[in-house]
């Protein structure tokens, strides 16, 4: 339901004349990816790529994309 808001092209959720950018708690929230600590500066790698990988299934990003963007 969600991705039917997401605006690729501000990277963000989009209601009307509203924007909204989902923060990392909502996100992991969202995904079910308790594990990521929020809190932290890092995140233990063997989490990371379960969050990416429903993170992008969510938004419809591509993976190439996240890759340029972490890189970033």
């Amino acid at each position: 339901v969600l991705a039917q808001y997401w605006n690729p092209a501000y990277t963000c959720f989009t209601f009307g004349k509203v924007d909204l950018v989902p923060t990392v708690e909502e996100y992991t929230t969202l995904l079910r990816c308790l594990r990521i600590q929020v809190d932290k500066a890092y995140s233990r790698a063997v989490n990371v790529p379960t969050f990416l990988k429903r993170l992008m299934s969510i938004t419809g990003m591509s993976e190439q994309w996240v890759a340029a963007r972490i890189k970033q």
